[in-house]
Parts: C-alpha cells; sequence; structure tokens
C-alpha cells in the first residue's frame, strides 16, 4: 500500500498574531519618521515618538525571532513503527516496517523456509534514547 512517512510535520505560526506583529513594527517604523520629522517643532514629543518607536521594533522583531525558534524547535519526527512476523510451525523471525492495514494475528506471506503462512505477532514504535531521557528528572 504505502510506507510510513518519516518527515518532521510542519508547524504554523497564528496568521492572526503575525499580522498584529507586522502592524506594531509599521506603527513603530511610523513613530519613527514621525519623531524625525518632528524634531525641529517640539523636541518632547519626538523623544516620545522616538521611544514608543524603538521599543515596537524592538519587540516586534524580538516576538518574530521568538517565534521562528519556537517554530524550528516544536517539528516532532514520527518514529518508525515496526511489524513483526513469524511462523508458527518452525519458530523463523521476520522484522520489517509497518504497512498499512497491519494487525496482530494476521496471516501475510508463506514461510521461507516451510512455505507456512506467517503471522504478524508484533507491532511496536522503536523510542529513541533521547526520549527516554528527557521523560526522567
Amino acid at each position: 500500500m504505502g510506507e510510513p512517512k518519516n518527515t518532521p510535520t510542519t508547524t504554523r505560526v497564528s496568521s492572526f498574531i503575525l499580522m498584529i506583529v507586522f502592524v506594531t513594527l509599521a506603527l513603530s517604523l511610523t513613530a519613527l519618521i514621525l519623531a524625525l520629522n518632528a524634531f525641529d517643532n517640539n523636541e518632547i514629543i519626538a523623544g516620545y515618538l522616538m521611544l514608543a518607536g524603538f521599543i515596537g521594533v524592538a519587540l516586534s522583531t524580538y516576538v518574530l525571532f521568538q517565534m521562528r525558534r519556537r517554530a524550528s524547535r516544536l517539528n516532532i519526527v514520527v518514529p518508525p513503527v515496526t511489524t513483526v512476523i513469524e511462523c508458527k510451525k518452525c519458530g523463523f523471525k521476520s522484522v520489517r516496517e509497518f504497512q498499512r492495514g497491519d494487525y496482530i494475528f494476521k496471516g501475510v506471506e508463506p514461510c521461507q523456509k516451510c512455505n507456512e503462512k506467517m503471522m504478524i505477532t508484533a507491532i511496536y514504535r522503536e523510542v529513541k534514547d533521547k526520549e527516554k531521557e528527557r521523560s526522567r528528572f
């Protein structure tokens, strides 16, 4: 049928949050431009606009970098699933990747040694050592 895909799943950032960040960035840049224009007339207002512009730009870029870093950390790799096939007559054992439609006690291809029908005896997911270490305290 088909083999399971071992590719990481894509993580998506909320478009609403992304829109808010870009609007904040645009308003901050507008405040900086207005501050540059206001320096001749009123230095106090220009200072406040400059402060608001720099804070907005800094926060927007910080949030964008954090979202990018978090998205790269959240990629999840689907672990491989293995199927064990055994012959009940001669004890021959075969291991292969899980295929859609596999279930325990399902009769499959004939045995390579005695030509009897083999049966799926186990289906399991391979756990990596890194995942085991994370769960320890």
